[in-house]
């Protein structure tokens, strides 16, 4: 009997990839991809790497499959955004080893900037597209995108959602059945994408999708599974779980293959039941597709365009329920940065100073929010320093020197040296502030480039960050440790000041970050405490006021930064030993 364990989607996805024989893989860290990536490299006979962003991986993962290797490239649904250079231009080329591309979306917004449906994505690029919807079938799906991918020539994207990322269930264990490699072979015709060689492939790309979208109709990716023909659901992915939840008995087409679509399937299924029902998150794809098939059907009209679905919107919905979930009784707990975390030190400066930023994506977005309400704008990984470009293009020096450009050190080797490449080309003056934390805090503390460790935990000669700026001829660069107030005070009025380009490096890492040690606690005076309440400006959730009006440090939660004491003007805040 094949031995059992329960895994998450993203693990389950992780070891179909080894079991496929999967020999390269590259992936960004990204919310909810990033343990498909952390689960494969403990398989030994697996390259797997953290790329400075998703472009990279999955060049990478190109030229693995071009050397006649099965390869793999990760990333959640806007780092699709950030590969679709290469991924668009490699489906016209086709594959030597099979590559798959895993792209997790986020319905319902838990930790991404939008609500993006990939499936838009494959059909623009003209890439097949496959969803499991649970841990089991995520693990066979890797396995059968890799039989896809080769008897196709084809790059095909695995879609998964945050729900099948992060939920368990059951995974038969296989073992590992590695085909031999495919021989490279010099064919410019298939993999230089001159205009000429492109026309050719273009073709190639037509065929293969008519052929592919005939072969849907009896893939076993795409099923029917017969119930009540009065009602009947068209769905995939995770959505299949909360109709068979909701309606047991109704008739099922559940599609694996999601694009392209199987019209005869579709046409046999409809013409069997009395109502049809398209059941899907995000866009109305299936049911645009479906209506364009002149089958009547019914969707959006039913549900909603916005956030995640659940078995209790289908109840809604179709059985008129009303559900009334009411959760534990527990206080509003809004976002909010860590005690000890250096961009809270950061943040209060400017505050202080009048300055706003232009803010990206990472744990300091939550500058945005009181009690800090720094950063004005979050637009994509590496925007903030090209907005602060844009800013003074649009209104001059005078307007943008009451903004700085804030970018973690992950973002800033993802995608901000080609920004600041940019404001140093074309000689803006601004001040940018790189808030080195030494890690890639947001989703769960992965290394890069400038930390010095690899995926697997090799050491490494890091990136100087310091040095890259230098290169790139800013004269003005700086390090300074912004807990230290008074000197990161003086630091940023210097280089704000300027009337030039400049380099703010704040340096200091993440209060969670392994190893970090915390020797001390603050502790608070009340004979010394007068109240006036300067220690909570910075809105550390460890410091807190009593019932008195005196300040109170919770010590289970206090990192001991000490940013609260140097805020003390009457010596009532102390750190001593822990």
């Amino acid at each position: 009997m094949a031995e059992k364990e329960l895994m998450l989607g993203n693990e389950a996805i992780a070891r179909g990839l080894w079991e496929a024989g999967v020999k390269v893989s590259a992936a960004y860290p990204g919310t909810p991809s990033t343990e498909i990536s952390e689960a494969l490299v403990k398989y030994d006979d697996v390259y797997a790497e953290w790329s400075p962003n998703e472009k990279v991986a999955c060049e990478v993962a190109i030229g693995a499959s071009i050397a006649g290797v099965r390869s793999f490239a990760c990333m959640k649904h806007v780092g699709l955004n950030v590969a679709a250079d290469p991924i668009y231009t490699f489906a016209y080329a086709g594959v030597n080893g099979g590559m798959v591309l895993t792209v997790a979306d986020d319905p319902g917004l838990y930790s991404s900037q939008n609500e993006q449906d990939t499936r838009l994505i494959g059909r623009a690029a003209h890439i097949p597209v496959i969803e499991p919807s649970d841990s089991g079938e995520a693990k066979e799906f890797a396995k059968l995108a890799y039989e896809i991918s080769e008897k196709y020539d084809t790059p095909v994207i695995l879609r998964t959602t945050t729900r099948l990322a992060h939920s368990q269930g059951m995974v038969e264990l296989g073992e590992r059945v590695v085909p031999e490699d495919k021989p490279y072979s010099r064919d410019i015709k298939k993999y230089c994408m001159m205009p000429a060689s492109a026309i050719g492939r273009h073709h190639a790309v037509v065929l293969r999708e008519e052929r592919l979208s005939e072969d849907a109709n009896t893939l076993e990716l795409n099923r029917i599974e017969k119930g009540d023909t009065k009602l009947g659901f068209i769905i995939s992915g995770i959505a299949y779980q909360y109709v068979k939840e909701v309606f047991p008995e109704a008739s099922v087409l559940k599609l694996g293959l999601v694009y392209p679509l199987p019209e005869k399937l579709i046409r046999e299924f409809a013409e069997s039941v009395d109502r049809l029902i398209v059941f899907e998150e995000l866009e109305p794809f299936f049911e645009t597709e479906i209506r364009a098939m002149g089958i009547k059907c019914e969707g959006k009209e039913l549900f909603t365009l916005e956030g995640e679905y659940s078995a209790n919107l289908l109840k809604q919905a179709l059985k008129g329920e009303e559900i009334n979930f009411k959760g534990a009784e527990v206080p509003n707990r809004p976002p909010i940065l860590c005690p000890g975390c250096p961009h809270r030190a950061t943040y209060h400066v400017l505050k202080k100073l009048g300055i706003n930023a232009c803010g990206d994506i990472g744990c300091y977005t939550l500058g945005a929010v009181p009690p800090l309400s720094v950063v004005d704008t979050t637009i994509c990984m590496g925007a903030s320093i090209s907005t602060l470009h844009g800013f003074e293009k649009a209104k001059g020096h005078d307007f943008a020197k009451d903004f700085v450009a804030v970018i973690g050190d992950s973002t800033f080797m993802h995608t901000g040296i080609n920004s600041l490449v940019n404001m140093s080309y074309n000689q803006v003056h601004g001040t940018v502030i790189i808030l080195d934390n030494s890690t890639t805090g947001m989703t769960g503390h992965q290394d890069h480039a400038a930390t010095g460790k690899t995926l697997d935990g090799r050491e490494v000669p890091a990136i100087s960050i310091y040095k890259l700026c230098k290169a790139m001829n800013i004269e003005n660069v700086v390090e300074v440790n912004p807990f230290d107030i008074e000197e990161f005070e003086r630091v940023v009025k210097e280089e704000t000041g300027r009337d030039a380009l400049s380099v703010i490096i704040a340096c200091a890492p993440c209060a969670l970050l392994k190893g970090q040690k915390f020797p001390n606690k603050a502790k608070c005076d009340a004979d010394k405490c007068k109240k006036c309440g300067a220690c909570l400006k910075p809105g550390c959730p460890a410091v807190t006021k009593t019932e008195e009006g005196y300040i109170k440090i919770d010590e289970t939660m206090c990192n001991g930064c000490g940013l609260c004491t140097k805020l003390c003007k009457f010596d009532a805040l102390n750190l001593y030993e822990a």
